[in-house]
């Protein structure tokens, strides 16, 4: 620092790490060797901090999740955080049929693929050639609606938030 005093924050300077203080590294010590004592605490205190009420977690749900079936393939939906609302209908669909529906309805060309990008929508994504990890989004796709949630989202965020 071209022979500069620095100030820190705490009065600190570059030289000497104290400036009329103790640096840290003495106030350790003294809290080892003694010169620091913690506060005593008498019985009445000591009473009082256990006698506070102490946090219990709350009961776990145990009742067991609908399965409903999949408005497209007519399967049972059993993983219903993977499931998808149909787009017209508000319907339970798998995320596999969605995944099939869109790429058959959409024009790929080559190199494009349908994948989820968040947010209850797709994109058609150009994956990269050279590196791994490159892509490009040429459409996205809304397929839910964010404005209204599904009843049965509501549902399971319910079952599952218990806090």
């Amino acid at each position: 620092m071209n022979g500069k005093r620095r100030r820190f924050r705490d009065g600190r300077d570059n030289r000497d790490g104290r400036n009329g203080r103790d640096s840290r590294r003495e106030e350790n010590k003294k809290k080892e060797f003694g010169a620091y004592r913690p506060e005593r605490v008498g019985p009445a205190v000591r009473r009082e901090r256990d006698n506070r009420l102490r946090w219990t977690a709350p009961a776990l749900n145990t009742e067991a999740l609908p399965v409903p079936t999949c408005a497209y393939c007519g399967k049972s939906i059993t993983d219903l955080h993977a499931a998808m609302t149909d787009r017209r209908g508000g319907e339970t669909v798998h995320f596999d049929c969605v995944i099939a529906r869109l790429t058959e309805s959409e024009r790929l060309e080559p190199g494009e693929t349908i994948s989820y990008i968040g947010g209850g929508r797709f994109g058609v994504v150009h994956l990269g050639e050279g590196r791994m990890g490159t892509f490009i989004i040429k459409r996205i796709l809304e397929w839910e609606d964010r404005e209204h949630r599904a009843p049965w989202r509501d549902f399971i965020a319910d079952h599952y938030s218990i806090t």
